[in-house]
């Protein structure tokens, strides 16, 4: 029988949050959006595909990002994330939003080139999505309260001042809700949790020397260069 396991409840919203390491979870969404499903050629899945980067992934305080030795073809996905403020299991998707608090930027850095190599191999692809630093997230989480439309929140990137990505929540496949509960089927959430929703279209390649500028609602949350 299906159940929600509830712990506490739900801290008060914390714009400026540092993240426990030792208790936390990096879980993401792919082909959340159709058109990035359509650039990368990947089949339309039937349900949320979820993966999963270690806690070393996280990038904070819009520290440079720097690229790592084994890929020469690195890419950015961003990304709206969720924070989770309880703990929850077996989730029905009319209770999930009382499991996430707030909403913030990151960027999914991908190795394309591993990722494909892995891939043709029929082989998991964590090493190409989990490597250090490969998850940067803002420092400031928006509040939940702060939008009226959680179905219809815009956000951006920019690489160099130009729009690399533009997205809205309303345009996923699988919304807040159906995430959460989705997940929470098979893994626990807790509290302090991160919950990377799935990337628009507009993912490419990365140089050192580039600039990215992550902007939720035209507000600027992330600015870190790649080095």
């Amino acid at each position: 029988m299906p159940f929600a396991l509830v712990h506490g409840f739900c801290v008060k919203p914390n714009r400026r949050y540092s993240f426990n390491y030792l208790s936390m979870k990096i879980l993401c969404i792919g082909r959340n959006y159709a058109e990035h499903i359509a650039e990368l050629q990947n089949e339309t899945p039937d349900a949320p595909v979820i993966f999963a980067k270690p806690d070393t992934a996280l990038l904070q305080r819009n520290q440079p990002f720097f690229i790592p030795d084994f890929s020469q073809d690195i890419h950015h996905e961003i990304e709206l994330v969720l924070r989770i403020c309880k703990n929850g299991k077996n989730i029905e998707e009319k209770f999930a939003p009382t499991y996430f608090d707030a909403i913030g930027l990151g960027i999914d850095f991908t190795a394309r080139d591993l990722q494909s190599k892995l891939k043709s191999k029929g082989l998991p692809w964590e090493l190409a999505k989990g490597f250090d630093g490969s998850a940067p997230i803002s420092q400031e989480f928006k509040p939940v309260a702060d939008f009226p439309d959680l179905k219809n929140i815009n956000f951006r990137l920019e690489v160099n001042g130009e729009v690399r990505q533009q997205g809205n929540s309303g345009l996923m496949l699988h919304d807040f809700n159906k995430i959460i509960s989705y997940i929470s089927q098979f893994i626990t959430l807790k509290m302090g949790d991160l919950i990377f929703t799935g990337t628009p279209s507009g993912v490419g390649q990365v140089k050192v020397g580039d600039q990215l500028t992550g902007y939720l609602e035209n507000e600027k949350l992330l600015d870190l260069a790649v080095k």
